[in-house]
């Protein structure tokens, strides 16, 4: 029998496969609330990562970004799917997207459909995947100074906490370099090395099926992994701070307070 962590890789690359395959071609959109929308190439991924996951754990309950809850919400175990993370980018040509797929509390798989490469964890340790089985360790270093900021809304820790002001704090100019990607893919970078730090507004994330992959994977490779108040993330969480290490984490939290 496959390991979760296989079955989270098969899973996510099928979804990656239907992502790369529809780039490209006009695709209707299909509207959500608050101005959102998802793609066909949204909806097709998810049905084959579906399938992978019902093939080998069919007793598993899965809740997905376009189809919902299958099976009880309060099941032992349940995969978060999100399998086209960056719609708005991939719409309009853009290909930084990911395709996430974990189990809660398990095995966890986001992929770069564009790349090739499968990041993934065991619950345990982090590594990258290129090709069918060159695997590698994920080692998050801040060396590249680059911090992705997610910007979109909502702000729900406005006024207090601003991602545009942590832009425009002195230290932060002096010390990083900002980037926008707009997907949870950036999470995966920090993991991977390629991202210093990843900073957002926003509730409880760790049971979103947008961003519970990439935090399973960030504490899987030892990154440092708060809260923007510095607190455990979880039911009375606001955001996220992941940074590569703990230094970088606590410069971040500097500034992040005394804008607060």
């Amino acid at each position: 029998m496959s390991s979760d962590a296989e079955v989270a890789i098969a899973a996510a690359r099928a979804g990656a496969d239907v992502v790369r395959d529809m780039y490209g071609q006009w695709l209707p959109r299909i509207d959500k609330a608050a101005g959102d929308f998802a793609t066909a190439a949204d909806v097709e991924a998810e049905e084959v990562i579906l399938d992978v996951i019902r093939a080998a754990r069919p007793d598993d309950a899965v809740l997905g970004e376009e189809g919902g809850q299958k099976g009880a919400a309060d099941a032992v175990r349940q995969w978060l799917v999100d399998p086209l993370c960056g719609t708005l980018n991939y719409a309009v040509g853009n290909m930084l997207v990911a395709v996430n797929v974990a189990l809660r509390d398990g095995a966890t798989a986001v992929a770069d459909p564009f790349n090739g490469e499968v990041f993934f964890t065991d619950g345990e340790t982090a590594w990258v995947r290129h090709g069918r089985a060159d695997d590698a360790l994920l080692t998050p270093t801040p060396a590249t100074r680059l911090v992705d900021v997610n910007l979109d809304p909502p702000f729900p820790s406005a006024p207090g906490f601003r991602a545009v002001d942590l832009l425009a704090h002195p230290e932060f100019v002096e010390r990083f370099r900002p980037r926008v990607v707009s997907t949870t893919l950036a999470l995966a970078w920090v993991a991977a090395g390629k991202r210093a730090a990843y900073v957002t507004d926003g509730g409880d994330l760790s049971k979103s099926v947008h961003f519970a992959a990439g935090i399973d994977l960030c504490r899987a490779a030892g990154c440092t992994v708060t809260g923007i108040d510095g607190a455990p993330i979880g039911e009375t969480g606001r955001g996220l701070v992941v940074a590569a290490d703990k230094e970088t984490h606590g410069l971040l939290m500097s500034m992040i307070r005394s804008r607060s």
